[in-house]
């Protein structure tokens, strides 16, 4: 079975990784080009797969194909393709704001179509992606899809009406959780640590509090609670930011992304 990248980026790239390092391909059947001769011998030289001139070569030979360029580029890309890619081809849109409706009538014709959106913690195996499909797609190929984006982290399925909201909660996040990451470490500066050691303590705090919620099955709040002792240090810190409404400011920054996806 051949598997087909269009783009090879960032995200091809951790999928590509996840496929291999699980097992689920080899890298002489992985096939991929890009637009930049630079971006694909990056992924060749550190994966091993094989490049392809034209993204309609990849159409041609791809069994499940997956279509990871920036949404502003899909209308040209699909252009190009719709005419090379084969009926039975299974087609992977990691694109974000392109809907499945979106893409149907870009080709103009039925296919079958897996709508997914992953994060950049797929770059190392901790990624958290939405997939929908549309009615085309069979069972056994919908739970092939999830296998291969369990390959790099964690996979579900949702409604697509819920995809927009996917990718502001798990897709745009990381990039909060960075900032917060590097103000923390900021603090720790100012108040004298080393910055290499600042940042170690900070994303290892973030790391395991992250992990702390997905294994204990608690609530957020408790383990909150667990940390704050009567009369403490930490208790103070979470009045700070309560104050500053810190809460409110994440809920309006990750609406604002939902609505902003709903629009490209």
């Amino acid at each position: 079975m051949k598997i087909g990248f269009i783009g090879l980026g960032n995200m091809a790239g951790a999928i590509i990784g996840g496929m291999l390092q699980k097992k689920m391909a080899v890298p002489e059947d992985i096939i991929g080009s890009d637009k930049s001769a630079a971006a694909g011998e990056r992924m060749q030289s550190a994966h091993g797969i094989l490049l392809r001139e034209k993204n309609t070569d990849v159409a041609r030979e791809a069994d499940i194909m997956v279509l990871a360029v920036k949404p502003q580029f899909m209308a040209e890309v699909i252009a190009q393709i719709r005419d090379a890619v084969r009926a039975e081809t299974l087609i992977i849109s990691i694109a974000a704001g392109k809907t499945i409706g979106w893409i149907e009538t870009e080709f103009g014709r039925p296919i079958k179509l897996v709508r997914c959106m992953p994060n950049t913690p797929a770059l190392v195996g901790e990624g958290c992606t939405g997939v929908c499909v549309n009615e085309n797609v069979s069972e056994k190929e919908k739970e092939n899809s999830l296998e291969l984006m369990r390959s790099f982290g964690k996979a579900s399925l949702v409604p697509e009406y819920l995809i927009d909201v996917v990718g502001a909660v798990s897709g745009s996040s990381p990039a909060y959780v960075f900032m917060f990451i590097e103000a923390m470490a900021d603090a720790g500066v100012a108040a004298g640590m080393p910055r290499a050691q600042a940042y170690e303590f900070a994303a290892q705090a973030v790391y395991g509090s992250a992990k702390l919620v997905l294994e204990s099955g608690k609530h957020p709040a408790e383990l909150k609670d667990m940390v704050c002792s009567p009369g403490g240090t930490t208790i103070q810190g979470v009045r700070i930011l309560e104050e500053k409404g810190m809460r409110g400011a994440v809920m309006d920054a990750l609406a604002a992304c939902v609505e902003k996806s709903k629009n490209m």
